[in-house]
């Protein structure tokens, strides 16, 4: 059976997150079900496996999982077709690609990368909403980089770790944290883009909410190291909605979607 990696954006407002739940909507059951509908491997309940398993409401520009399909295709009308069983979800296959049997969405990611968009403005969001979080005051970012510095590197992230996690472990390499600022009408955007090779449950999200009390004046950008070295859930700052996260990509030895390691066909002129 031809194994596929597929790049997968959405827009995660009206799913209970990536993973498939039998009573709620999910983008996992979304793509399942266009792939039964190309592919009768699928109609035995087969799964797929992706990078991240996005909580609901977080959004993706860069998803990747991978599917086991009983026939062969080219990688660029396997998209297609998946793109039209899609609708009218708001969920879209960017690429896809043959890789090798042994390749997993999951396990073989070195890294995954997120962003996360910070609107600041006492304007209602229009074209965003849904997609940003919004906060009404402008916001101190250099202050907001001398607080994220304390969190890069390897460390317990026991503060910033959701209640409900699973991982085994509490200690993470995050391995960078930029903070952008970008004009927009009436204010500024923020964006944090947070990387490392796996999250803890709600830690980006955890820290998110934290460097905006930084920002905002409410912390020192001290106390974000304070909080790190107490490994308490109590320490924490708010944890921010999930609106405004993204999963924007993921990392592997060998980029599956590149032409020499999927055999991956460019659309027709």
């Amino acid at each position: 059976m031809p194994r596929f990696a597929l790049k997968i954006e959405y827009d995660g407002g009206p799913f209970a997150g990536w993973q498939a739940q039998a009573d709620q909507p999910s983008v996992q059951g979304a793509v399942e079900r266009a792939l039964a509908a190309l592919d009768p491997g699928f109609r035995a309940g087969a799964r797929i496996a992706a990078a991240g398993r996005t909580d609901a409401g977080v959004h993706a520009t860069g998803q990747v999982a991978h599917a086991d399909l009983a026939r062969e295709w080219e990688p660029f009308r396997l998209a297609e077709a998946l793109n039209w069983h899609l609708k009218p979800d708001p969920v879209a296959v960017l690429e896809a690609a043959l890789v090798p049997d042994d390749f997993h969405a999951r396990f073989d990611a070195t890294e995954r990368r997120y962003t996360f968009r910070l609107l600041a403005r006492r304007a209602p969001a229009t074209h965003d909403r849904g997609l940003v979080w919004q906060v009404r005051q402008p916001l101190d970012a250099g202050a907001m980089r001398q607080g994220a510095a304390h969190l890069v590197g390897r460390h317990d992230f026991t503060t910033f770790r959701s209640t409900m996690c699973q991982s085994a472990s509490p200690v993470k390499t995050l391995d960078a944290i930029g903070i952008e600022e970008l004009p927009v009408p009436s204010g500024t955007e923020y964006r944090l883009h947070l990387r490392a090779r796996s999250f803890l449950h709600n830690q980006v999200r955890s820290i998110v909410g934290t460097l905006e009390r930084v920002g905002a004046g409410a912390w020192p950008p001290q106390r974000v190291a304070e909080a790190l070295a107490a490994k308490d859930r109590a320490a924490c700052g708010p944890v921010c909605p999930p609106q405004g996260l993204y999963l924007t990509g993921a990392g592997y030895p060998q980029d599956p979607f590149t032409a020499s390691s999927s055999g991956s066909v460019s659309s027709p002129e």
